[in-house]
């Protein structure tokens, strides 16, 4: 009997997620310095993390021989004070991803029926395959989600709907207004769960504090490898009713959160002057890609994030071209084979970016 016998069924069908090679094989790869590389692919903060993040996680580096505080408490008690809302009230994850999988252990089984986006964030896919459920990929018309498609899509064996805004890889986003309907008429059966990985991004999110407290089912995802720059250190967190967080900690992993990214995230936290700061230039370096794409001749979807889809007639030979080049974008999936996700870099990050554009297009054949 081989391991593959041995192993559950549905784990020899379930999808990898496939990430990027690393910035230091593309340049072994072309035979360009590390440093001229240009990593745009990812939707990382080309900015990095707050200096009085980095700080933290410094001096957090002297203590890595113990163990993190395996409760989180002083990351919990600065989310809680920020949101103004209880401890009792957050769960910490090893990025938002984490988060996602622990829905899945605790409330998806294979009787249910999972909703999300046909072009949203793979995870949720992969989450809900995992645990053995049926994903319902809904249509995405002009790649955002209609959230009046979504509602019809929910019959009795519907379990949680994910819905980012804005979403990966599209960028789009939904009003507040709109969120706020959908989450009112939801049926009682159903848990809303609202990434907001990116909503930093936005001026004016919506606030998932009332439906909280009505007692509404509803999750906020979010996460400091965005906006707050720590995706190396892996942290994110939840939140939702006492009752919903007490239900995750069952199959939370004890000391998931490193010490190192709970002090560096406090300090993120903390410094909202460096969000605003990212979240201004990002602003302008969107507007750049979207001024260099229109200069090209290239559609483009609207952000409303720190990266942007624009439509290359085929993602995956351009990406080619362009990492050649130093260049390193994200391709999409084929059901958006023409697309190409750029991250917002710095301002010369761009400038690179839209040069390299301008000069492998006309030699390619796209077809």
């Amino acid at each position: 009997m081989n391991l593959k016998q041995l192993a559950n069924p549905r784990i020899l069908d379930q999808p990898v997620y496939i990430p990027g090679k690393p910035v230091e094989k593309v340049a072994e790869q072309f035979d360009i310095a590390e440093h001229e590389i240009v990593k745009l692919a990812s939707n990382e903060n080309p900015w990095g993390a707050s200096p009085k993040a980095l700080e933290k996680a410094m001096g957090a580096l002297k203590q890595v021989h113990l163990y993190p505080d395996g409760s989180g408490t002083f990351l919990l008690e600065s989310l809680a004070s920020k949101f103004s809302l209880s401890t009792n009230n957050f769960i910490l994850g090893n990025g938002s991803n984490e988060i996602i999988e622990l829905i899945g252990h605790v409330f998806i089984n294979e009787t249910d029926e999972i909703i999300f986006g046909e072009h949203a964030f793979a995870v949720y896919k992969l989450v809900t395959l995992l645990m053995g459920a049926q994903p319902v990929a809904v249509k995405m018309p002009n790649l955002k989600h209609d959230l009046n498609i979504i509602r019809e899509a929910i019959t009795p064996k519907t379990k949680i709907v994910f819905l980012p805004s804005p979403n990966n890889p599209t960028g789009t986003a939904n009003t507040k207004e709109e969120l706020s309907s959908f989450i009112d008429v939801m049926p009682d059966h159903v848990i809303v769960c609202l990434d907001e990985a990116y909503s930093e991004y936005l001026e004016d999110p919506l606030d998932l504090r009332p439906f909280i407290k009505s007692g509404k089912k509803v999750m906020g995802l979010r996460t400091f490898s965005k906006i707050h720059g720590l995706a190396g250190l892996r942290i994110g967190y939840g939140y939702g009713s006492k009752e919903m967080i007490s239900l995750l900690q069952k199959a939370r992993q004890p000391f998931n959160a490193n010490s190192v990214a709970q002090a560096a995230a406090i300090a993120a936290l903390e410094d909202e002057e460096w969000v605003l700061q990212c979240r201004r230039r990002n602003e302008n370096g969107l507007k750049q890609l979207e001024q260099g794409l229109s200069e090209l001749g290239l559609e483009y979807v609207p952000s409303y994030a720190n990266f942007i889809l624009v439509n290359v007639g085929n993602g995956r030979k351009i990406f080619e071209a362009l990492q050649q080049k130093g260049i390193i974008t994200r391709p999409m999936p084929y059901e958006l084979g023409n697309y190409l996700r750029i991250s917002i870099g710095t301002e010369i990050e761009n400038e690179k970016a839209m040069a390299a554009l301008k000069e492998v297009l006309p030699k390619l054949d796209l077809k």
